[in-house]
């Protein structure tokens, strides 16, 4: 079904025999938990799907849509957890350290 409606409640309702007067706000209410986890389940479905669109854009970086492309796979990607690494290295050789914001330069 899911495929059927591509996100529309109205039609996954009228699909699954709700009347049309019916509200959508009330299948929210006691379908919130599903409809939240069915979302991310198709986010995590297509970012495979993303990683290859921007591998796409590396080979072909003129393309119509390159950057909208880059900026919906990015998107995706993040909400999936595949985000971009940044790493911070820390040291210590023993004793009290602490970590301090950036000085100002006034």
């Amino acid at each position: 079904m899911l495929k059927e409606t591509k996100g529309s409640i109205r039609k996954a309702m009228e699909i699954a025999g709700y009347s049309k007067t019916t509200s959508i706000n009330s299948m929210v209410e006691s379908l919130g938990t599903e409809i939240h986890e069915r979302a991310n389940k198709i986010l995590q479905m297509n970012a495979p799907k993303a990683a290859w669109g921007m591998i796409e854009v590396l080979d072909d970086p003129s393309a119509m849509g390159a950057r909208n492309s880059i900026a919906a796979a990015a998107q995706i990607m993040d909400r999936t957890g595949l985000v971009k690494k940044e790493q911070v290295e820390v040291t210590n050789t023993g004793g009290a350290m602490f970590i301090l914001p950036p000085k100002n330069e006034d």
